[in-house]
């Protein structure tokens, strides 16, 4: 069911591949990271984003799809007229 469930999450990735992402993860101890960029690729295990080059000391930054399953990170695709679509897993 998980493997799955993260098979859907990146399906669901790849349909927005090159669109405005927002990030927020969780950064400990109570921080949670926001960080906005391009989603740039999809790959089995994971995804790559590239950050805003003004706002972020890194270029680029990869999270796994258990992330997302596991709410670790949560990902938002601004898309156009300020419609957002929030990537999630939805149990059934």
């Amino acid at each position: 069911m998980a493997k799955n469930a993260l098979l859907e999450i990146k399906k669901s990735l790849e349909a927005h591949v090159g669109q405005q992402i927002t990030l927020r993860a969780n950064g400990g101890r109570r921080k949670t990271i926001e960080r906005t960029g391009v989603l740039e690729e999809t790959y089995p295990s994971v995804f790559i984003v590239k950050l805003d080059q003004e706002q972020h000391a890194f270029k680029r930054v990869s999270y796994s799809y258990a992330d997302i399953l596991t709410e670790t990170v949560e990902v938002t695709v601004r898309g156009d007229n300020d419609g957002q679509v929030r990537i999630a897993h939805i149990q059934a």
